[in-house]
């Protein structure tokens, strides 16, 4: 029997499979440059796949969250390991943009300024819906997306729910292991505050030293996690540093000093500071 009988949706639609499954006729029309810039297609591709990177992460955070509330570590695990992954992958995106020269930046910017208005990266709402999901929690970055009111309403219900950590919290207690109550029922929308008791139970773990102790191996990928995600702030400092250079961004504000603090916020704290109680 012919095939296009038995699959009526492949005929005489002008795709094939591929292109139907990748919508390729749709993603080649997606690169609206502004500028003349040669750089250009490149800056834009690095762009677009960080938004599908962001977008795949967050995917990954939510399956985990759901295996974490199931009571299912060793699932949870697996769901990390592929989170590294995918972090190293986007991280290794950087390399196509580390040629790109102030002379072959500038142009692009003031490309999408003159047709899209002022541009801050503040306003991509997959990084921050990632970001909070990691754990780093920050109410007044709402206000930057006011053009978009249904994904501002999007980032505050994430905002004021569980991030994977808090989930993890979460599944600990479950486990057994003494969670201050007050990290159990917290305002998640607040800024994270570290717990000397959370930083004990890590550090515990660390003290048994047991590889088939599935806290342990979800402690060492929350680390390369952690490690991915600040590689990454890392890269774009130092792009921002390599082709911006100090000149004023983010609303005025010198791009670079805007960006060194957010070195400091790593996701996941008392895995990192337990370390030191190890003897």
């Amino acid at each position: 029997m012919n095939e296009t009988v038995l699959n009526p949706q492949a005929a005489g639609d002008g795709h094939t499979p591929y292109s139907r499954y990748v919508q390729t006729e749709v993603l080649h029309t997606l690169q609206d440059l502004v500028s003349d810039s040669p750089a250009e297609p490149a800056f834009l591709a690095n762009v677009q796949i960080s938004e599908i990177y962001w977008a795949l992460i967050t995917r990954e955070l939510l399956t985990a969250q759901v295996e974490l509330r199931n009571d299912n570590v060793p699932a949870t695990t697996r769901v990390l390991r592929r989170i590294v992954s995918h972090m190293e992958a986007f991280n290794a995106n950087w390399r196509s943009l580390s040629w790109l020269t102030p002379a072959e930046l500038m142009p692009i910017l003031k490309g999408l300024s003159a047709k899209h208005g002022k541009d801050t990266a503040l306003q991509g709402w997959t990084f921050r819906e990632m970001v909070f999901l990691l754990g780093v929690k920050d109410r007044p970055s709402l206000e930057h997306f006011e053009p978009q009111p249904h994904r501002r309403k999007q980032l505050a219900e994430r905002l004021n729910s569980p991030s994977l950590y808090d989930d993890i919290l979460a599944a600990l207690a479950r486990d057994g292991k003494p969670v201050p109550p007050q990290y159990l029922t917290p305002n998640y929308a607040a800024a994270y505050v570290p717990s000397k008791d959370i930083e004990e139970i890590w550090a515990d773990i660390y003290r048994k030293d047991d590889p088939a102790d599935a806290w342990r191996t979800l402690a060492e990928l929350l680390a390369d996690i952690a490690v991915e995600f600040t590689n990454w702030k890392y890269l774009h400092l130092m792009a921002t540093r390599r082709t911006f250079g100090s000149r004023p961004a983010y609303h005025g504000v010198d791009a670079i000093q805007w960006l060194l603090p957010t070195m400091e916020e790593i996701p996941f704290p008392e895995v990192w500071t337990a370390r030191g109680m190890v003897a």
